[in-house]
């Protein structure tokens, strides 16, 4: 089988991310075109990319040239190119998330169906090494029941007055919606059913977000654990960074995505002097580079389009963390405790 032909429409710098750890998958794809209303953008994609490709800043244009699109947008683009890519007859991976409305991503999916076509959503989390590795320790009861999986995600994020990420409706939402669908996304998996749960933005501090800059989000599930996502765009100094923490029953397990670490805090007690003592030992589980790994992800996106396998992080999937996003901002417009019961990974039918 050839290599699949992809082009990448949107040439920011998420879409930047994206082709500067292709190297790793270039047996498998070839970029075809790269597109961008901006064509200075998309020739700064194409400059990081060994081959030569199509250079265009109209979409519908290099059609004929791929087999997959990676829409790499603003978030209220996403609907409008994604169902243009499917009715061409493209597969496409678009990044997260999916689109800005229930509707808008129930008619992505029936038409994807439709056409038999692979849609993937762009949760480059759900690939990372580390997170893979929690999440099978974490499943397979290694260190007990988990009860609290807590995820810190705290950056600067500020961009030129007028930008689209700082409007609530090019966004789809706030920091909440757009960063922190990532891990609600990641809670869902590694947790299971919610039951309830609320979420508590502010753009105090972070004025030029029209919506929350800075977020709290608490789930519980049906098994009794809790989860719990802080997220801020504000964050002027930082220690814990982008850190999970995922307490068991026999110990805590610890991501910490700078350091590339995921590791086990344990406690053993020893005789000392006649004396019961109680020490704390930590022990490296496994080490992996600071990354996005968008490269497993893409690899993954030739899988499905090779072999006709649902992605992992596939439009169903990712329409069900959103509405559990969706009714959580509700809730908070209505000052209430979300009700999420009947929402999660594996619930959403068709009608």
């Amino acid at each position: 089988m050839g290599k699949t032909r992809i082009g990448i429409i949107g040439c920011g710098g998420m879409a930047r991310s994206h082709a500067s750890r292709f190297a790793e998958v270039l047996d498998r794809i070839e970029v075809a075109a790269v597109v961008d209303i901006e064509r200075d953008k998309a020739e700064a994609v194409a400059a990081v990319l060994d081959n030569a490709p199509i250079i265009e800043t109209d979409y519908q244009q290099v059609f004929e040239h791929i087999d997959a699109a990676l829409v790499v947008l603003p978030h209220h683009l996403h609907h409008e190119v994604t169902m243009a890519c499917l009715r061409a007859g493209k597969h496409v991976m678009v990044e997260k998330p999916m689109a800005n409305s229930e509707a808008q991503c129930i008619e992505m999916i029936a038409e994807a169906k439709e056409r038999g076509l692979v849609l993937m959503v762009a949760y480059c989390m759900r690939f990372h090494p580390l997170v893979v590795k929690m999440k099978e320790l974490i499943e397979n009861k290694a260190y007990g029941e988990v009860f609290q999986l807590s995820i810190w995600t705290e950056q600067l994020t500020r961009y030129a007055e007028g930008h689209w990420a700082h409007s609530a409706a090019t966004l789809g939402g706030g920091q909440f919606f757009s960063h922190g669908c990532h891990y609600i996304d990641l809670m869902l998996w590694m947790l299971g059913q919610p039951v309830r749960g609320n979420h508590y933005g502010t753009n105090l501090c972070t004025p030029w977000m029209e919506k929350e800059g800075t977020s709290n989000a608490t789930i519980a599930f049906e098994s009794g654990a809790l989860g719990y996502h802080f997220g801020t765009w504000g964050a002027q100094g930082s220690r814990l960074g982008y850190a999970f923490h995922a307490h068991c029953e026999q110990g805590m397990l610890e991501i910490d995505l700078a350091q590339g670490k995921l590791m086990a805090h344990t406690r053993a007690e020893e005789h000392e002097a006649g004396k019961l003592v109680s020490r704390q030992q930590e022990e490296v589980l496994m080490e992996s580079k600071n990354a996005k790994h968008t490269e497993l992800e893409m690899a993954h996106f030739v899988d499905c389009i090779e072999t006709g396998a649902t992605p992992l992080t596939d439009s169903i999937g990712s329409l069900e963390g959103l509405q559990v996003i969706w009714e959580l901002y509700e809730a908070e417009e209505r000052g209430e405790m979300a009700d999420l019961r009947g929402l999660g990974l594996g619930t959403w039918q068709a009608t």
